[in-house]
């Protein structure tokens, strides 16, 4: 072993550590490899940018770029509404046809978006049949991760591999845009087939708290814009209180989402604890219309008939509840509210907290927010739209459909033809796969489906760094011999494999790679490893790097993904169903994965 692998190995493990630990975020991890590296000397200063300009990294832009065209132009919503349609009142058509349109949506654009799109049409499907929405949104959000198996631009660790795939300094032959689409539809196919069968035995039955889905829980404390009044304050009102005085919050669990200073003549649509009231000024709250009479008749006062003052500004067109959770990568994790001084920050209120098991309606500035975590907020449309809209890494996911989306239909075919000419390139002009799908993507800006600054917010800039960071750790791998060291010693535990057990054991490590580390990170690690443990063992060095791209969306054991995380709350599931639905769709994964290798692929 050279100075060179042991210094190696050393970074890895450091990597390894820092993306279990999350001391701090992945795209830091990629910035800090772009510097230590050539620091070194394990690559050089050019090898250690050559990230930012790879082929994959271009083309995960471009692919974004290309699904946020597609959604602003509302493309997506006209391919939910006859899927919903179609369903009619079949739990099992639901899940097929849910599950299997998300599926196929994921293999062109991001799975978080494709799942995203869904959620709330798949929320109201369930409160219509009286079907748990347990039962549909674990089998959609799989579906939407295992979508990215389908097509060579699905998913960040496929895009990666034509990139990776280099052994002894010469590229590999590259894979095409379809080369493991049998697989990937096989795969989608199983787990249809997996939850229609096994859905009542693996996912949560209906009749406890938890299958209700947060958002039934939290709207049936707050009934939307319905449960909104407007309050007066009488001049016999005495003195002048603030609202922290007044504990209105903590006393009768109702959110005051706006004040109306009479004598200053200003608004307040994000009001303090600080703000003081006097006599002659006017309150909008949210709350159960019980409580807030309650609240009136302690205090004297007057409740509305409806709005009045805030009869524009709070109008239903203007301004409503949206239901959030916190992104698996979000700045609010690990802190309070209080600490990122949300209000000042967002300009919403936060109206309730869904926590572990607990729903905090009072001190929820002060609970310290997880991954995971529903927050139900109030305000202007306009601000949620600029909150969804921020560039990555997104502090919140929106759970419910947003009004007010400022949407291009008008667009829609020119989405579709750019999506086409991208597709047509890669297809029958074999043009490299960045180029290909910049072109659409450019198409999209220049002709008016998307704004440059439309296409800039929609990238996931976090990913983007970390895959330029990553990619030349995969070069120090390579070059100096410690993937081929690596794979010596693993292969002298196998022995002397056949080709379809080396891709087992590839599939199994990389399922459990990317339960402690990314998907992304899991690949650009194990492709260099894997490709020399192939060629050492007389194997096809092209389809272990296959596979490891493949089971690098084989991550269903942890709602650590995602969108296992995006579907967590409104679904109300817990850990436990995610290990137990996910472990067998683990192993059916693997199982279908190396059969269509086997009888398909020709691998013995």
């Amino acid at each position: 072993m050279t100075p060179e692998m042991i210094m190696t190995m050393i970074v890895l493990v450091f990597v390894i550590i820092l993306f279990i630990f999350e001391w701090v975020r992945v795209d830091v991890v990629g910035i800090i490899m772009m510097v230590l590296l050539p620091l070194i000397g394990l690559v050089s200063p050019k090898e250690a940018f050559v990230g930012l300009s790879s082929n994959a990294v271009c083309s995960i832009i471009a692919v974004i770029i290309i699904g946020a065209g597609l959604d602003k132009t509302g493309v997506m919503n006209k391919v939910a509404g006859p899927i919903v349609k179609l369903a009619g009142e079949s739990e099992k058509k639901v899940i097929t046809l849910i599950s299997g349109t998300v599926g196929l949506i994921s293999s062109m654009m991001q799975n978080i978006g494709a799942a995203a799109l869904f959620l709330p049409a798949a929320q109201r499907i369930s409160k219509r049949m009286g079907v748990p929405v347990s039962r549909i949104l674990m089998p959609m959000g799989f579906c939407a991760i295992i979508g990215g198996t389908i097509t060579l631009v699905g998913a960040s660790p496929t895009i990666l591999l034509n990139d990776l795939m280099v052994l002894g300094g010469k590229k590999l032959e590259p894979f095409g845009l379809f080369t493991q689409t049998p697989i990937g539809i096989c795969l989608l196919s199983s787990a249809i087939l997996y939850f229609i069968l096994f859905g009542k035995f693996i996912l949560p039955a209906a009749g406890g708290e938890a299958d209700m889905g947060v958002t039934a829980m939290l709207m049936e404390e707050y009934q939307g814009l319905e449960n909104i009044f407007e309050l007066h304050i009488p001049d016999n009102f005495n003195g002048t209180r603030t609202l922290g005085e007044l504990a209105i919050r903590t006393k009768f669990l109702v959110t005051v989402v706006a004040v109306g200073f009479t004598s200053k003549n200003e608004k307040s649509f994000v009001p303090r604890s600080m703000d003081k009231l006097s006599a002659g000024d006017d309150i909008v709250i949210v709350g159960s219309e019980k409580k807030v009479r309650t609240l009136a008749e302690e205090y004297g006062w007057k409740i509305k008939e409806g709005l009045e003052v805030f009869a524009e500004s709070l109008a239903m067109t203007n301004a409503g509840m949206a239901e959030t959770v916190v992104s698996p990568r979000s700045e609010l994790i690990g802190k309070t509210m209080s600490e990122v001084n949300f209000k000042e920050m967002y300009d919403v209120n936060p109206v309730a907290l869904f926590t572990g098991n607990k729903i905090f309606y009072s001190g929820l500035t002060h609970v310290r927010l997880r991954m995971g975590d529903t927050l139900l907020l109030h305000g202007p449309w306009e601000k949620f739209h600029i909150l969804r809209n921020q560039p990555h890494p997104r502090a919140l996911t929106f759970a419910t459909a947003l009004e007010g989306e400022i949407m291009r239909p008008e667009k829609a075919k020119l989405a579709v033809v750019w999506l086409a000419v991208a597709l047509t390139q890669i297809i029958f002009f074999k043009i490299q796969l960045s180029v290909a799908l910049m072109s659409g993507a450019l198409g999209m800006i220049i002709t008016g489906v998307l704004s440059v600054d439309e296409a800039y917010y929609a990238v996931d800039w976090m990913t983007v760094f970390l895959l330029a960071g990553l990619i030349p750790l995969g070069m120090a791998f390579e070059n100096t011999g410690t993937a081929a060291y690596i794979a010596r010693s693993i292969l002298g535990l196998l022995g002397q494999p056949s080709p379809i057990v080396l891709l087992a054991a590839v599939g199994i490590m990389t399922s459990f790679f990317t339960l402690v580390v990314s998907n992304v990170g899991a690949t650009v690690l194990l492709v260099p490893l894997c490709m020399n443990m192939a060629v050492m063992a007389g194997g096809d060095p092209r389809m272990a790097a296959l596979v490891v791209g493949l089971s690098a969306s084989n991550t269903f054991v942890l709602p650590t993904h995602q969108v296992n995380a995006l579907i967590m709350r409104p679904g109300g599931y817990h850990t436990v169903d995610y290990t137990k639905a996910g472990a067998i769709m683990t192993v059916l994964f693997l199982a279908v994965e190396l059969t269509i290798l086997y009888f398909f692929y020709g691998i013995q």
